[in-house]
């Protein structure tokens, strides 16, 4: 017989996506990261490099071996986290001179963190949500960055910070979505599977029952 239950591929290799998804009560059936060329175009603003990557993700993971081989009735989740200054994207930090880069660029400002999730649904219809999230981190003394790269918090980050970690020290002020700063924005994630058709409620309810 034919697995006719619908199922929920993460296109991401994130622990942090993971954690906010199964803080919601949803379990992704499948893990299934992309490696894509993340290289701004020219002139590509935060808020749209963000957009494309979570689409590209999203696009690429539905031609995965994996995927193809759990059938009919897959949800594809991708996203993609930016952090911009003005119209300067930040790198994903993966060495101490690029965090600290970002970490001296960033202090005592505010920046936007641009994090989009896309959902693709079964039929193939594409729904895409852009979260911007203001920020803005104290005045960073030397102390405070050369202390906070010992943490190692800051590798893979993008901004070269992690909020939920140390860094959160750092924040003055957050205006917008806290989980989208992390990397998946819960409420438009949510709304987006909703409105996909994905049962979330359902899940929510199945859960509850599984703990009781």
């Amino acid at each position: 017989m034919a697995d006719t239950r619908v199922k929920l591929v993460l296109a991401s290799a994130s622990p942090r996506r993971l954690m906010l998804l199964e803080r919601m009560g949803l379990a992704p059936d499948l893990l299934n990261p992309t490696d894509l060329d993340e290289t701004p175009k020219r002139r590509e603003t935060p808020r749209r490099l963000s957009i494309r990557l979570a689409e590209e993700k999203a696009k690429a993971a539905i031609h995965a071996p994996q995927v193809q081989a759990l059938g009919s009735g897959v949800f594809i989740l991708a996203a993609d986290t930016v952090v911009g200054l003005g119209r300067r994207i930040l790198p994903k930090a993966e060495t101490r001179k690029e965090a600290y880069a970002c970490l001296t660029l960033l202090s005592g400002r505010s920046h936007w963190v641009y994090s989009t999730v896309c959902i693709i649904a079964p039929n193939g219809q594409k729904t895409t949500r852009c979260c911007e999230t203001k920020v803005r981190l104290k005045r960073l003394s030397r102390e405070d960055i050369e202390s906070y790269l010992k943490s190692d918090e800051w590798r893979g980050k993008a901004g070269g910070y992690a909020i939920q970690g140390r860094a959160e020290a750092f924040v003055r002020y957050i205006t917008g979505s806290y989980s989208g700063v992390m990397g998946l924005p819960l409420y438009e994630t949510v709304h987006l599977l909703e409105g996909a058709g994905y049962p979330v409620l359902h899940s929510w309810m199945t859960t509850a029952s599984a703990s009781v």
